[in-house]
């Protein structure tokens, strides 16, 4: 059991908590030590689904930056060079047209100033490196911010600070955690963690934050589902399945499923959560079953498919999520899809059905469909829209939801397609002048005092109510390889050059258009960087993708049918 851990403002530690850090910081040695073992790797050139069934030309990676002096200290980088499975050796390796662009060298010395270090070994990126405001918690390393970080320097074959991260949020997860006088449970991952120095003991600590601190003080759900995929983007990239294997490793992914395959009175197979439990960390209307967790449980449920051992305890596991993701490929295909035949059917729908032969399942009244997707919906396209759950359908467009349904093959390769159309006919709405929408559209007036309880960041068109947010390129550019449209992956990372640069980084932009910076932004937001790092690397060399995407599983395909009591 952890201890309880208090700490003055200055962040200075006024109780014992150095011996229990030097006990987890001896356990990380060892499994340090267990790691750096010598051990085969598997060097084969696996061809990803995505890299061979969407006519993508495949080249070998290689190394695109390396500044003259690297803070990752520590790293055998010709070793990691010459053993990796997915890059080939430095030596001799074409200069690449990413690292022409004046931007490219730029990003990655801002992205480097962000490294944050504990007892000398790199082990994440701080949130933002912007002196000219107070710091709050953007000096702490956040884990879903961080993922865009460890994919670009996994694409630059530093895979050092990404096993660091893995490993030091796998030992923060094993603390107590305690909201008041009640008990999270033992998978909840932290939202962030941050280094303190104590300069009357000479020594180092990590403090971390389970939601305790956070705004609306909820636990962070996607921090486990960002760690387990996180986890099999390292294995992907390195070939070496040592980190995945280790039975800390394979505890924590079991730890985090059993927090969501446990069963209760859910009569869905999706997850409920709470408002701001995911990177929308503020109150936005998406309690219930919002599209982003519900998308990224699906990819952790298939990535710990990939990652768990097939041993007792692990074929329970495979069996329970086998089920579960059969539940819910069927469940958001066939709920959560709008296109413009379904907006017409909901438009259609009877109410206060009763009996197993119901169409409108959820009793939804089409008199609450909002007047702004009649126009929004094109011809062709669709996509999956926030949230369902009894009576209540939000129509509103989110883009991590949908990117994420694409790359983990929640989505068919028709709505796939359907999806990246939507993106092509409304354009204007969903990236504007910056990349891109977190969500479509804005919610005002009467609706957001409602919805948001006038929070004075989330007005129309700022923050997380309609902002437009660079990171998210990242995800537009991978959705984009995947599903064989490139060429708006390319426009987007144009729009965004013109501007990210000279505006130093901006978290986030405002404006029906994302015209402004977001009025309270913070300069230099490491994700807005790495994001654009990793959607210029991706470009360049699309074999990076095998790292976060997943094929389709032909056995999730369900026949969708329509009830006999639907009539026309």
């Amino acid at each position: 059991m952890a201890p309880t851990r208090d700490y003055s403002k200055n962040g200075i530690v006024t109780r014992s908590e150095t011996a229990v850090s030097a006990t987890h910081e001896c356990e990380d040695s060892d499994m340090l030590r267990l790691l750096n073992r010598a051990r085969p790797l598997n060097i084969e050139r696996n061809i990803s689904f995505d890299e061979s069934s969407n006519g993508i030309s495949i080249h070998p990676r290689h190394h695109f930056f390396r500044p003259t002096e690297n803070p990752l200290r520590g790293i055998d980088h010709e070793h990691t060079a010459m053993s990796s499975p997915i890059r080939r050796s430095g030596l001799n390796t074409p200069r690449s047209n990413c690292e022409s662009h004046p931007f490219f060298a730029e990003a990655w010395e801002a992205l480097r100033r962000s490294l944050v270090h504990f007892r000398e070994q790199p082990v994440g990126t701080i949130a933002a490196v912007d002196h000219s405001v107070e710091e709050l918690n953007y000096d702490q390393v956040f884990v879903r911010d961080f993922v865009p970080s460890a994919l670009a320097f996994l694409m630059n074959g530093e895979e050092e600070i990404v096993k660091n991260f893995l490993l030091k949020t796998l030992r923060l997860q094993s603390w107590e955690k305690r909201v008041d006088q009640f008990k999270l449970g033992a998978g909840v991952m932290p939202a962030s963690f941050k280094v303190l120095h104590d300069p009357v003991r000479n020594n180092e600590t990590l403090i971390a934050d389970f939601g305790e601190s956070a705004i609306g003080r909820v636990a962070p759900v996607d921090s486990g589902f960002w760690w387990i995929i996180l986890l099999r983007a390292y294995t992907k990239s390195t070939g070496d399945s040592s980190l995945a294997e280790l039975p800390e490793c394979q505890n924590g992914m079991r730890l985090i499923l059993s927090l969501c395959l446990s069963e209760g009175f859910d009569t869905f197979p999706t997850l409920l959560c709470a408002d701001g439990c995911c990177m929308i960390d503020r109150r936005m209307g998406i309690y219930g079953y919002p599209i982003e967790i519900q998308a990224l449980f699906f990819m952790a449920l298939r990535c710990a498919l990939l990652l768990l051992k097939q041993d007792d305890v692990g074929k329970e596991f495979v069996k329970l999520i086998t089920d579960r993701l059969h539940a819910l490929s069927f469940h958001m295909r066939s709920y959560f899809w709008l296109d413009l035949k379904q907006l017409n059917d909901i438009y259609r729908y009877k109410t206060e059905e009763y009996s197993h032969t119901a169409v409108n399942k959820f009793n939804v009244i089409p008199d609450s469909l909002p007047n702004w997707v009649f126009d929004f919906m094109p011809k062709r396209g669709g996509y999956f829209i926030g949230n369902v759950s009894p009576a209540r359908m939000d129509f509103r467009w989110f883009c991590l939801g949908n990117c994420v349904a694409i790359l983990s093959s929640l989505a068919t390769p028709q709505q796939s397609a359907a999806i990246m159309d939507l993106i092509e006919s409304r354009w204007e709405e969903l990236v504007g002048e910056m990349p891109l929408k977190i969500c479509y559209p804005a919610i005002e007036s009467h609706e957001w005092r409602i919805v948001t309880g006038c929070d004075p960041k989330n007005t129309r068109w700022s923050y997380h109510n309609g902002g437009s947010w660079p990171v998210l390129l990242w995800l537009l550019t991978a959705a984009c390889i995947k599903t064989g449209r490139p060429q708006i992956a390319r426009r987007a990372i144009e729009l965004a050059e013109s501007r990210l640069s000279k505006d130093h980084w901006p978290e986030y932009y405002d404006g029906k258009l994302g015209r402004y910076i977001g009025k309270q932004a913070r300069k230099f937001q490491t994700w807005s960087i790495a994001g654009y790092l990793v959607a210029k690397m991706m470009l360049e060399d699309p074999s990076h993708l095998g790292m976060i995407s997943l094929g389709e599983d032909k056995q999730m395909k369900p026949s969708v049918k329509r009830s006999a009591s639907w009539t026309c």
